[in-house]
């Protein structure tokens, strides 16, 4: 079981910033170490609260769960799929704001590793408003603190630390809930927590944050974050369709928001992902096949096709496997390098925010197993 949070305002060990932890022990004449100690045993996932920490005396556990809040997440609501291999979490926060991630593990094949994929959430809902999407459509409540964020991994590591062997890949995306780049500073804090050896420790080439197009902070990224890899939510091939299917790009169209990917692809010699979901009748015609080659063409990039998962208050569907291959031949046939998405277990809707949505007036509890609900990478 995992401690009750401690009554008030506490700040969050996940992001407590290793000098101020060892000043904090110092003050209670403690060795510098004990900062170490503690950074290391929470991000490690063995301990659900500071009484399991068991290398510290039992005073000093005491005394942490009195200053620092161990988790912020309160409470969550757990369903899986796909036989297990994929789970999605809302989690509930101390003020009530709900948000999702999800867990998908990948077995090995041949001489590869298995892994995981964490799908973490950077903001409570979301203010894009892209319409083919549930986050969007249920509106904005607030950005995530870097403790939020960095927590859903935590608590992922925390609930299947059986599954997260050394043998295990660990990735981790920002392509929950929220524009990540809306929320620049937090998301920025939570992959260097995340990226640092001293604490959770996954590389940097193995976080991901995706963007709709936030052009100052894609830029910031390429400055700050060099080695983490770029994802951009494009959807469409030109302003016009985008417009309506990514509202931000009003403000940053297409070639502002390519400008910006193509300086993050120079600086960095990393290649960036232009993640395109498929609507049916919608994007996924020849013409837009070759506009969006046109666009892809020439720079360090990868286009990533994705099925759309529908949502109730959407009036689109996604677009047939058939329609997905002709239009991924069509780039491939350019020279433009294509994946498509992975989906799973899409037989109701579950993509990002409809499990919060059905859950709204639900209190959380702990996993229930529901093959029926679908989850999908994201």
């Amino acid at each position: 079981m995992t401690e009750p949070s401690p009554a008030g305002p506490l700040p969050a060990i996940s992001e407590a910033a290793t000098d101020e932890l060892v000043a904090w022990f110092a003050d209670r004449g403690e060795p510098a170490y004990r900062a170490r100690q503690v950074l290391a045993g929470v991000a490690a996932g063995r301990a659900n609260g500071f009484v399991e920490l068991t290398d510290l005396p039992l005073r000093l556990r005491a005394e942490l769960g009195e200053a620092f809040r161990f988790s912020t997440i309160d409470a969550s609501h757990v369903v899986a799929t796909d036989g297990g291999q994929t789970e999605k979490a809302v989690h509930e926060l101390a003020d009530g704001q709900r948000i999702e991630s999800v867990f998908m593990q990948y077995p090995g094949r041949g001489a590869s590793a298995p892994r995981t994929t964490i799908c973490i959430s950077s903001q409570a809902g979301c203010a894009v408003g892209c319409p083919f999407c549930a986050t969007g459509q249920g509106g904005f409540g607030r950005h995530l603190s870097a403790a939020e964020i960095v927590d859903q991994v935590l608590w992922w590591r925390r609930s299947r630390a059986g599954l997260l062997d050394p043998e295990h890949h660990l990735n981790v995306v920002f392509m929950g809930m929220g524009e990540p780049l809306h929320n620049a500073d937090p998301v920025f804090q939570a992959v260097r927590i995340l990226n640092d050896p001293q604490r959770v420790g996954i590389g940097a080439r193995h976080l991901t944050v995706s963007t709709s197009g936030v052009v100052p902070a894609m830029d910031r990224m390429a400055d700050e974050l060099p080695q983490v890899n770029l994802a951009i939510s494009l959807h469409a091939a030109h302003d016009e369709l985008r417009d309506e299917l990514v509202p931000i790009n009003r403000k940053w169209p297409i070639s502002a928001v390519l400008g910006a990917g193509r300086r993050f692809a120079d600086r960095t010699r990393r290649r960036v992902s232009l993640e395109y979901v498929m609507i049916d009748g919608i994007n996924d015609a020849p013409l837009e096949a070759q506009r969006l080659a046109d666009l892809a063409r020439g720079w360090l990039c990868h286009v990533n096709l994705i099925p759309l998962n529908p949502t109730p208050a959407a009036p689109w569907s996604g677009t047939p496997r058939p329609g997905i291959d002709r239009f991924a031949a069509i780039l491939r046939g350019a020279g433009v390098a294509t994946t498509v998405r992975d989906t799973r277990g899409r037989s109701i809707e579950a993509a990002c925010g409809q499990l919060h949505a059905q859950l709204s007036r639900r209190a959380l509890g702990s996993r229930v197993a529901s093959p029926e609900l679908v989850m999908v990478e994201a």
